[in-house]
């Protein structure tokens, strides 16, 4: 049998729709001037002073099953300098464009992040309807199919969206719906009225469902900071029905709307009365018309309007105009129609556009365009931007008297991506959501044409310079250059603009699909030596990515592998810290000037060894300066950092800490024994020492060997220090098992605005860390995790505890302050649930004892950031929770089975942080309990390594936490194998690098690579112009072949010249001029050598196919000549000439390297020879034969060295899709009738089938699956499922062998159009040799694997995850069981065995409490250990790269 796993390696990056929503916060402005609002979306520079950002909308946007909710932040410029008024903006941020109408930067930060069980079909947003001065919100409306609907909207006590209702149309009792049909063109369409009373959705093609709107809005607590208290109300849907519009004489819907400015709403259909097609489009070619129904919702009554006929049979969408003006446009492929119910006008946008007789003179456009797949949003109430399919911007202008639209304008405004969705964001942002390439989140002014916008900065200069500059240091970050040509100004006809519009791409979202082929190739800076699982990390994944314009090679690094700059040996090493000096700032710098706190160079490395200290000065070199230096050199560090603003040096030791002020001591303390008021003997006195720190200036905590904490506090006066013991930290009977500082820093501390008195006199001490400024404040706090579980949150210097958690170890979705329990009860309930549970566990997993072994609480943004709460734990689990600010108006906590919530003592006056909540985050990373004991994980944060902000965790698979938009990307790093200490590097040399120690002892000086982080895995994109189809991977001489296709412009004559086509063709175009020009698709093959990481690659050789010859696949084959084996590319072609022309094709062998004599050649044709069977649809190697799929035929081939000779031959179906061989077995899929297995025996030299599928399926890719002995099927399909096939001839079901049997069947949600088989990699655990796991990519950009299991990890898995469809939330209501059932789509089919399971579901066990994992694995009859083991196995087995 054969037994899966499917696990998603890489999450969807093709946005699919967006649209504005105010979700988080209400549209109703504050009176008072926002500073920094957690749950706001401005930051004002000034009391009262305006600005373009004020009150703007969240974004909204899905990709495939992803559902992601953003803030806007925005930025102000400094009015003189231009400069932004400060410096909390991310680094990609901050180097887009410049200034513009006096924002700086601006940048989309993330609320929450959901994947759903479901893809969404499409989405609209319920307004909050009446505009009454009260705060309301809007909600989301989502579709799924067939017809699903889900209202969800945000709630802010979880900090996350929540489920108000859910329409389902489904099931026998809808069945009617459906009149018959099964298949249907698209899923249900959501359109919303505009003032919120009611939605639209169209189901089932006919079927309209009316969504009305709840009049009385409900409550979910309180609005974000600087509003006075009172309930946010958010938009929900009270009821639903259905209305048949067949019954309404509404058939053949198009588009829907609702239309502005009536009392009622209107809902307005484009539909076609009888339907044409292109074979009659001559003498029936304007069949569809528009009709505008009332729609009454309580009467439940629909009366017609108005309407209106004749529209073009291409017109596909509706365009609502705002109020004043409403009305509606209607686009078609070569018109525009506007259409109210007193006025009509029309625009021809080219020579194609026609209309009905008797209609007059009709405008045409100046500019010629073509609208058909068009997207479109409005920008002004007059305004509509449309981007066209070939990711043109243009400007629809509505001349409007104040009656009557007089007449519509066109013109053209700039070039941007090809567009799959858009939408406005307030006033000065839109969102251009895209399939094919980068989203892109833009910032516009409009000026008149005499009046250019001013702006300051980069986008002062000339727009070839800035174009230039923006080309070049956005590429650094992986940036598309297309998108770069909304910075410059087109050249546009003046006369034409009455308004002129200027466009500044602000952030973008990297997109690496679609995913049409990829390959496995050699990084650049490859180990040649290193083994096991650091060996993956030699390699990447190469996907062609993108469409047109877009096209591009995406380069994906799954584990970092920095750059290295050089390497010593070190063993014994223990930490490395490196620290500033004030006294180091007379290096000279660039510019001339004082340096900046984060350009501020390292002043010494200090390195932690066994017995010893050393000390090395980074200037020029790293020069060690042990002997001259006053630092504490005799024994080990502790931790070594920064006080008193980096004008001294502290280095904490076992029996002491020392200051230093450079190079020379200034201050030390010795720490002697146990603190004074401890009551243990004498002998144990001596043993007591510094087992940990934490330096946060002007503090420094010390974790003693007891448990016991003591407290070093700085006077920036005097800079000096002294040490205290306070009664608050010592062990009574609970040890400190970690603990950690924090420093709470901005302009308003976020912390202070969770604490009870927010509103108050704030009496927290405020630190100076600034350079002179007064702007930025900071608060100190100290984390302490004790031995039974419990979190304190301590105040500093008053030493009050102003927040604390019970039970942090069982990971708990959601944290909140439960202080204020008396100790003696808490501490006996304490002892009765420690007991219980370890009754429990004993059981199940003998010895374990959780406890937080490593804590850390960070915040990189100083304006608009949210504290992050990192923790270890002694099993080697990694916990990771954000921050977030929760007013409730009764503030009752969310209570989960088995939390302690400490109910009864919330709201106490000692309880500072009440408003304080956490939510856990779900984020990839594998647990090492095996490794734990020996190295312990160290969390070290850094706000600058190669321009990125995050942490790093030491241990035995370190991980990089990367901080973008308030959200940690987790990006390994194996290529080490195991790193024991880490420190950030800035010096001359290495320009904000970082040292790292691995467990061999080899100190390594490295850079990171120039790459885009802000993804799941590392990525950059090299640009290519045009769309790339298929890629091959030659290892031998590091060489990749790619075909690459463009859209090129010919002359009719040079067509009918070059082609064979019949003269009809030619009859036809001789009445045109000879210079008509004809779009062509041209092909050809480009030669590509890797190169650095982040830099651009070379392409070393363009091989062009012929006109109307089109490549269409290419591999590296390994043919047997007469003398040796040859490694040859194949390429096959084919002519694509017209239905009336043969189909023929073209086979071509080349040989790839340099060539010695001459070095600019890198590819020479071997072989070459025209087919005129058919095309070239697949190649493949056979035993040193070449199999090739001509036609309806698989020939294979023998090479002589010369030529090829027909051997055997096989027929096929239709039209072969893929060939994959094993062995001397040959697995090919076909367009329509599913997956064939054949046998290729050498004596008889035949193509033998062995087995077939006899079902029909529409193949996109097909593979072999291996695992040890057993030798499986998988094929993809174009409902988005896949199925694995095993050949069973002595199975009474196979028909005597001649039929394959289905053996597991998985609904992915997502096209696979490649497979890619690789070795499993090796665990700890399994000793199972000879495994192949099966990559895949997706159209929609997410990367998966499809991996075999043994059936005893299989059943288990299995049983666990019919136990987590009913533990798990359900998130939209969607049922994960139900969508990974296979989707027949209508066609018969018998269902197949469950044998897949799915590890999206899997890994929340991983999210769920401790308490509730233990009780799942006791329910399947297993432990939490040996569960955790198999997905831990299964993760690392699965890193390929």
């Amino acid at each position: 049998m054969s037994y899966a796993a499917f696990k998603l390696l890489h999450a969807p990056t093709g946005v699919e729709n967006c649209c504005s929503a105010f979700l988080t916060h209400s549209a109703v402005s504050s009176a008072q001037p926002p500073i920094a609002v957690d749950d706001g979306v401005l930051l004002q520079s000034g009391a009262g002073k305006s600005s373009p950002s004020t009150n703007l909308p969240n974004l909204v946007i899905s990709k495939a099953n992803v559902l992601e909710v953003y803030l806007v932040r925005v930025e102000d410029a400094d009015e003189k300098s231009g400069k932004s008024t400060s410096s909390s903006a991310p680094p990609s941020a901050a180097r887009r464009g410049g200034a513009m109408a006096g924002i700086s930067a601006a940048w989309l930060e993330l609320v929450c992040h959901h994947r759903l069980h479901g893809n969404i079909e499409s989405m609209a947003i319920l307004h909050h309807g009446r505009d009454d001065g009260r705060k309301r919100r809007d909600a989301i409306i989502l579709s799924f199919r067939d017809a699903k609907l889900t209202v969800v909207e945000f709630d802010d006590s979880t900090h996350s969206l929540c489920t108000s209702s859910m329409h389902c149309f489904e099931g026998p009792e809808w069945q009617y719906l459906k009149r018959g049909a099964e298949k249907h063109s698209k899923g249900p369409v959501v359109r919303p009225d505009p003032q919120g009373r009611c939605g639209g959705v169209l189901i089932y093609d006919t079927q309209m469902i009316i969504l009305k709107a709840g009049q009385d809005a409900y409550g979910f607590g309180e609005e974000e900071e600087g509003i006075e208290p009172g309930s946010a109300l958010c938009a929900h849907i009270k009821s639903s029905y259905v209305v048949s519009m067949r019954e309404l004489g509404v058939i053949h819907i198009k588009d829907f709307t609702f239309l502005h400015g009536y009392i009622e709403p209107v809902l307005i259909l484009l539909h076609e009365k009888e339907p044409t097609w292109s074979g009659r489009a001559a003498i029936k070619r304007h069949t569809c018309m528009i009709t505008a129904l009332s729609i009454n919702t309580t009467l439940k009554q629909h009366p017609l309007i108005w309407s209106a006929a004749n529209l073009p049979y291409d017109a596909y969408m509706l365009l609502a105009v705002p109020s004043p003006i409403g009305g509606v446009i209607v686009v078609a492929a070569n018109s525009i129609h506007y259409h109210s119910q007193s006025t009509t006008c029309c625009l021809a946008l080219n020579d194609y556009a026609s209309w009905p007789e008797g209609s007059g003179d009709i405008p045409k456009s100046k500019v010629s365009v073509e609208l058909d797949a068009a997207r479109a949003a409005w920008i002004s109430h007059d305004v509509a931007l449309f981007s066209t399919k070939t990711g043109t911007l243009l400007l629809l202008s509505l001349i409007y008297d104040g009656r009557t639209v007089q007449k519509l304008e066109l013109m053209k405004s700039r070039a941007s991506v090809l567009t799959s969705c858009m939408s406005m964001l307030g006033d000065s942002f839109f969102f251009l959501g895209s399939r094919l390439g980068d989203s892109l989140f833009v910032q516009f002014t409009c000026g008149s044409n005499v009046e250019q916008a001013e702006c300051e900065g980069e986008s002062a200069m000339p727009p070839a310079k800035r174009l230039h500059r923006a080309t070049y240091e956005d590429s650094q970050d992986g940036f598309n250059v297309e998108e770069l040509s909304l910075y410059h100004s087109s050249s546009t006809n003046t006369e034409l603009l009455q308004k002129n519009f200027n466009f500044l791409v602000r952030d973008s979202f990297i997109n690496i699909g679609p995913i049409r082929d990829f390959a496995h190739g050699l990084r650049m800076n490859a180990d040649s030596n290193a083994s096991v699982s650091a060996k993956q990390s030699n390699y990447e994944l190469v996907c062609c990515s993108g469409h047109g314009k877009n096209g591009a090679l995406s380069i994906l690094h799954q584990s970092l592998r920095p750059d290295l700059i050089t390497e010593v040996e070190l063993p014994g090493c223990k930490g490395i810290w490196t620290v500033y000096y004030k006294g180091s700032r007379t290096l000279p710098d660039a510019g001339g000037s004082g340096l900046d706190a984060d350009e501020e160079f390292h002043a010494y490395l200090i390195i932690s060894l066994e017995t010893r200290t050393m000390v090395l000065q980074t200037g020029d070199t790293l020069a060690e300066v042990t002997e001259t230096v006053d630092y504490y050199t005799e024994g080990a560090t502790i931790v070594a950092g920064n006080l008193f603003n980096r004008k001294r040096v502290v280095q904490v030791f076992s029996r002491g800490v020392r200051l230093l002020d450079g190079a020379y001591m200034t201050q030390e303390l010795r720490i002697e024994g146990a603190p004074p008021q401890a009551d243990d003997g004498s002998s144990a006195l001596e043993s007591i020492s510094v087992a940990y720190a934490s330096i946060v200036d002007p503090y420094v905590l010390l974790k003693m060997t007891d448990g016991s904490l003591q407290l070093v506090t700085g006077d920036s006066v005097n800079c000096n220090i002294c040490v205290s013991a306070p009664k608050t930290f010592q062990n009574l009977g609970d040890p400190v098992t970690a603990c950690s500082l924090y420093q709470d820093r901005g302009p308003s501390p976020w912390l202070r605005r969770t604490s009870m008195d927010a509103w108050l006199a704030p009496t927290f001490d405020l630190v100076d860390i600034s350079d002179g400024s007064d702007s930025i404040q900071a608060d100190v706090y100290c984390i302490i995790c004790r031995r039974s579980g419990r979190l304190e949150l301590y105040e500093l210097p008053n030493l009050i505890c102003v927040f604390s958690v019970n039970d942090l170890p069982h990971g708990y979705k959601f944290l909140y302050d439960c202080k204020g329990a008396p100790k003696i009860p808490l501490e006996g309930l304490k002892k009765e649930q420690v007991e219980s549970q370890s009754q429990d566990s004993s059981k199940m997993d003998a010895g374990a004892s959780l406890h937080v072994i490593e804590v850390c609480m960070e915040k990189w943004s100083d304006n608009f950031g949210r504290p992050f709460l990192l923790a270890v734990l002694s099993d080697g689990t990694c916990l990771f929770y954000h921050a977030y600010l929760y007013e409730g108006t009764d503030n009752n906590p969310i209570v989960e089975e088995g939390h302690d919530s400490g109910t009864g003592f919330l709201g106490t006056a000692t309880s500072r942080l009440k408003n304080l909540r956490f939510v856990r985050l779900g984020l990839d990373q594998v647990s090492a309990k095996d490794d734990i004991a020996t190295l312990k994980p160290v969390i070290v944060p850094f706000r600058n390594v190669g321009g990125l902000r995050g942490a790093f965790v030491t241990g035995a698979r370190p991980i990089w936490l990367m901080n973008f938009r308030e959200r940690l990307q987790v990006h390994p790093q194996l290529c080490d194998a195991a790193i024991i200490a880490f420190t950030p590097l800035h010096n001359v040399n290495c320009n904000h690098g970082l040292i790292y120690v691995t467990s061999q002892g080899l100190l390594k000086i490295c850079q990171l690579p120039g790459l885009n982080y802000d993804n799941d895995w590392a990525a950059y994109k090299i640009p290519l112009k045009g769309t790339p189809h298929q890629i091959a991977y030659h290892a031998e001489v590091n060489l990749y072949a790619v075909i690459v296709s463009s859209t090129v412009q010919k002359t009719a004559a040079q067509i009918i010249e070059s082609s064979d086509q019949g003269t009809a063709f030619i009859t036809e175009l001789e009445n045109e001029d000879g210079q008509w020009m004809v779009n062509l698709e041209e092909f050809e093959v480009r030669i590509i050598e890797s190169g650095k990481a982040g830099a651009m690659w070379e392409t070393r050789m363009v091989l062009p196919m012929q006109m109307t010859e089109h490549a269409l696949t290419l591999r590296i084959v390994n043919l047997k000549g007469p003398d040796q084996m040859q490694t040859l590319l194949a390429i096959g072609t084919a002519y694509v000439q017209g239905e009336d022309v043969p189909s023929r094709g073209r086979i071509i062998l080349m040989s790839l390297g340099q060539d010695a004599n001459d070095p600019s050649c890198w590819a020479s044709e071997v072989f070459s020879k025209e087919c005129k069977q058919g095309a070239v649809t697949a190649v493949a190697s056979l035993q040193g034969h070449l199999l090739i799929a001509i036609g309806t035929k698989i020939f294979l081939h023998t090479w002589n060295g010369n030529d090829l000779e027909g051997t055997a031959f096989y027929d096929a179906p239709l039209y072969v899709m893929s060939l994959n061989i094993v062995k001397n077995f040959v697995l090919f899929g076909d367009i329509h009738k599913s997956i064939y297995f054949l046998c290729w025996k050498e004596e008889g030299a035949q193509l033998v089938l062995l087995a077939k599928d006899f079902g029909s399926l529409d193949c996109f890719a097909t593979e072999f699956l291996i695992d040890g002995s057993t030798l499986s099927l998988l094929v993809s399909d174009s409902r988005r499922n896949i199925q694995i096939f095993s050949y069973s001839p002595k199975s009474v079901e196979s028909w005597k062998g001649q039929k394959l049997l289905p053996r597991a069947e998985f609904h992915v949600g997502s096209h696979i159009p490649k497979f890619l088989r690789l070795p499993m990699l090796p665990t700890t655990t399994s000793t199972r040799t000879n495994r192949y796991s099966l990559l895949f990519g997706t159209l929609d950009g997410s990367i998966g694997c499809v991996a075999p299991l043994d059936e005893l990890t299989f059943r288990r898995l299995q049983s666990l995850q019919k136990k987590l469809v009913d533990a798990v939330p359900h998130t939209a209501g969607l049922n994960p069981r139900s969508f990974r059932q296979f989707k027949a789509c209508g066609q018969t089919h018998r269902p197949g065995p469950d044998n897949i399971v799915d590890c999206e579901l899997l890994f929340h066990y991983e999210m769920l409490a401790y308490k509730e994992q233990l009780d799942l694995a006791n329910q399947i009859g297993t432990t939490r250990t040996q569960i955790l083991s198999n997905l831990n196995d299964l993760t690392i087995s699965t890193g390929f790269l």
